[in-house]
């Protein structure tokens, strides 16, 4: 069993400024990633959001950058799919898929969200062609162009009047004619003369060659079809945290999934910290992860410099 200091579980932004704070800390922390390590943001053509970049940045490159940055620290990467965690206080076992244990003093769990896609066999073809899950980071893009909002929840609804500021025209598109927006929320959108909605509707096909050029819906209760043009498709039902590995352990999940952490990280579990989109509820959003990273990073740190053998 190898012994580690600090496991961080997640190596894009959160568990990357997480490694950054805690290795200047006097911490060698060992960064599991995964096959594919870097999250979400590996899917983003171009952030135009992140502070301190002039042009947009293509999420590859960022986190690249993040990599090699931590790497000049010193950081430590591994490819290790982590599948469970067992202890409730300091060292922890951690044990991957093919069955290799670590000892880790402590851990941050950075392991980011999945978002969710319409499921529909076009949805790989056009993502970041017109197709996104993020209409704070890639809305900027569709300036003077039609696009469409898909969900009926806050998420959706706020997409769709953030969009109405320099889109001309937003089709809200939602299975049920009933919403899990905040009333206030739904009355802005119904009076915002830019919004349209399409209720008791659900995409079908979503159209178009290179880029995507319009969206197939189908009324559930006639099941009419119809074809709305448009420049991008917004995705706004909900996201996944990648937290299924935490189930058996004694770290406390909501009945969403997102880890239970507190304004500096900390889990229920003494030693075990939390950053980034697996525990926020609100934002998603890579500049935000990568400072609530720094803070796990921070406290970690702290952790293991207090429980040295």
């Amino acid at each position: 069993m190898q012994k580690v200091d600090l496991l961080i579980i997640g190596a894009g932004p959160a568990g990357c400024s997480a490694a950054i704070y805690a290795v200047r800390a006097g911490v060698k922390p060992l960064v599991a990633g995964g096959a594919i390590p870097g999250g979400q943001l590996l899917q983003t053509s171009e952030l135009e959001n992140y502070a301190g970049f002039v042009n947009p940045v293509g999420g590859y490159e960022l986190i690249d950058n993040m990599h090699k940055q931590c790497k000049r620290l010193g950081v430590q990467f591994t490819t290790d799919e982590i599948a469970k965690i067992e202890g409730n206080k300091t060292p922890f076992t951690v044990t991957t898929t093919d069955g290799k244990q670590y000892e880790a003093t402590a851990i941050v769990i950075a392991t980011g969200a999945k978002a969710r896609w319409l499921g529909l066999a076009e949805d790989e073809k056009f993502k970041g062609k017109g197709l996104s899950a993020c209409a704070t980071c890639d809305g900027f893009f569709m300036r003077g162009k039609t696009v469409c909002v898909v969900g009926g929840g806050n998420t959706a609804f706020e997409d769709a009047l953030f969009l109405s500021q320099f889109c001309p025209q937003v089709y809200l598109i939602h299975r049920r004619d009933a919403f899990r927006a905040d009333q206030v929320t739904v009355e802005q959108v119904k009076n915002n003369a830019k919004i349209k909605m399409v209720l008791n509707s659900v995409p079908v096909k979503l159209l178009g060659t290179d880029l995507l050029e319009g969206i197939r819906v189908k009324n559930v209760k006639t099941q009419e079809e119809t074809d709305i043009a448009c420049s991008g498709v917004f995705v706004a039902i909900g996201a996944d945290p990648q937290t299924s590995f935490l189930q058996s352990s004694h770290v406390a999940l909501a009945d969403n999934g997102l880890v239970l952490a507190d304004d500096k990280t900390h889990t229920t579990i003494d030693g075990i910290f939390a950053a980034g989109d697996c525990s926020d509820k609100y934002f998603r959003q890579a500049i935000i992860a990568a400072g609530n990273g720094a803070k796990a990073g921070i406290e970690a740190a702290a952790f293991v410099n207090l429980n040295r053998d």
